[in-house]
């Protein structure tokens, strides 16, 4: 597994409290911005559906979600609030080839071993039809460390991801960086990063 048995369990323990948490009745502006590029219908994979809010607001909007999560209490919540078909999968097991027209990775490659970044995000290129869309979202800061829930993260800067997603093979649009309370109650700096396929039409 590219998550750790402790992250997992973290996540199994507290998937009803996160699930209430982040609900919302409309798409954060991260999201909307995102179904505002893609095509008409386009396929989108959801990487750490997490419990399926947003592959719920993509369903709604016309997209066709492909919801996947390395938790198992977490796939069953998704299927259980959304009726979305969310599946087991972990990071290592994208495997697809120009797929999908979007891959929204909200805050999920953050549990990913530094070394195995790299070889993640240049699956996701493979991934991705041309003009494919990514989302990505993660923690800043350095190194890895666990929260107090037992989560463990890879901190990155906001220079290192930008490398990272351009030696996967993309074109990076936009940077946006804030800080936001998670479920663990402490305030985290983060950073979104929106990018194309290298490659693509303009």
């Amino acid at each position: 597994m590219s998550v750790d048995d402790e992250t997992l369990a973290a996540y199994a323990a507290h998937a009803k409290s996160y699930a209430l948490r982040f609900r919302t009745d409309q798409p954060d502006p991260s999201l909307a911005d995102f179904m505002a590029q893609l095509p008409a219908q386009g396929a989108v994979l959801d990487l750490g559906c997490g419990p399926g809010h947003a592959s719920a607001f993509l369903r709604a909007a016309g997209f066709r979600p492909d919801p996947v999560d390395a938790s198992p209490a977490m796939v069953a919540l998704a299927n259980r609030l959304h009726d979305i078909g969310a599946r087991l999968c972990s990071f290592d097991d994208i495997v697809a080839d120009a797929a999908y027209d979007g891959v929204w990775a909200n805050f999920s490659l953050l549990h990913a071993a530094r070394a195995d970044l790299p070889r993640h995000l240049a699956a996701l290129a493979r991934a991705l039809r041309p003009d494919g869309l990514l989302h990505l979202g993660m923690k800043t800061g350095a190194g890895e460390k666990r929260d107090r829930l037992g989560r463990l993260y890879t901190f990155v800067s906001v220079a290192e991801l930008r490398l990272l997603v351009v030696q996967a093979g993309f074109d990076v649009l936009t940077v946006t960086e804030g800080a936001e309370r998670g479920l663990a109650d402490t305030l985290d700096p983060y950073v979104i990063l929106t990018a194309r396929r290298a490659g693509s039409s303009p």
